[in-house]
């Protein structure tokens, strides 16, 4: 865990980023290093974490909140999806073009690739959450006084728990955020205690059609290592920081007993699609309609739909273990 002044404390420094499918070549999108900012002085906040001022320890060094936000800009799916769910959802007054949950989420064409300074100050922000500092945005942005806070991917459930709360305490809504948490946790706890695990399973989790795949080292893979499960990208031959690019040939060699693909939304992947791939058709998956088709948006965020992506993944193991 991080430490706590008022919120959850520390920096997470840059990390791969699933930014959603629909890559086709090249690599995974990266995210870009987190910048430390120059530590402000400021008085904690009360023991509750509602009162302000806040400070909080993020990607970018300690982020002083003077008072409550209502005027936040979200410019990360993942935080957005993160601020409903703590109940700061009225406070929010736009999000980037990325963030398509929950529906009611005030989208706009900002982006958090190419973020554009001028058009986000236009939103006339209070505070302004990113999951990359591109184009020095954060710097940009302290420029004209305007608070950010850099919450980067997290790397492992516990970076993922924290980074809500300390969206919770930066916004007011810690208590909320707390909930949600210990919600997570519990279902979560739960779902990987009731997976079994008596057969060795393997499965490969593909990005993209490439293929891409994501490693036991990555944020998503430490996920499926909750139910139990070997992957089968472990033994690629170059990780490429967790997501190796794989040879059609490597993955028919491997025969997961499991297929879960992140690439239906956004590149139209399903088992009827895998079939026509040389040499896929008798992949013990494919044979024994064991291909899961994900949520991509949910295969790619680490906020509170994780929960979600555990559910599936585990009602897809149960399913394996009993046959």
């Amino acid at each position: 865990m991080r430490p706590v002044r008022t919120a959850f404390a520390g920096a997470l420094l840059g990390t791969l980023v699933l930014a959603g499918c629909g890559q086709t070549g090249g690599t995974p999108a990266t995210s870009a290093p987190a910048t430390s900012a120059p530590a402000t002085s400021a008085p904690a906040a009360s023991s509750s974490g509602e009162g302000f001022p806040v400070t909080v320890e993020a990607g970018n060094g300690r982020v002083t909140i003077a008072k409550k936000p209502e005027r936040i800009v979200s410019l990360s799916a993942t935080h957005t999806e993160t601020l409903f769910a703590i109940g700061a959802g009225p406070q929010v007054v736009a999000v980037d073009n990325q963030s398509n949950h929950p529906a009611e989420a005030p989208k706009t064409d900002l982006s958090g690739f190419k973020p554009n300074v001028e058009a986000i100050v236009a939103k006339k922000p209070d505070l302004v959450i990113v999951s990359d500092d591109l184009d020095k945005v954060v710097a940009e942005l302290g420029k004209v006084g305007v608070p950010v806070l850099l919450e980067p991917a997290a790397k492992t459930l516990d970076e993922a728990y924290e980074e809500i709360a300390e969206l919770g305490a930066a916004t007011g809504n810690k208590a909320k955020a707390d909930e949600v948490v210990t919600g997570m946790r519990t279902t979560m706890d739960k779902l990987a205690a009731e997976a079994p695990k008596d057969k060795k399973l393997t499965y490969y989790h593909e990005l993209d059609q490439t293929p891409y795949a994501a490693t036991s080292q990555t944020f998503i893979g430490q996920v499926y290592a909750l139910f139990g499960l070997t992957n089968v990208a472990d033994q690629a031959p170059k990780a490429a920081g967790g997501y190796p690019k794989l040879s059609a040939e490597f993955v028919a060699q491997a025969d997961p007993d499991l297929i879960f693909l992140a690439d239906v939304k956004c590149c139209g992947q399903n088992k009827e699609a895998l079939a026509k791939r040389p040499g896929w058709a008798n992949l013990s998956a494919v044979k024994n309609d064991r291909v899961v088709e994900l949520d991509d948006d949910i295969a790619s965020r680490w906020g509170p739909r994780i929960v979600d992506l555990a559910e599936t993944i585990g009602a897809a193991v149960a399913k394996a273990g009993a046959s």
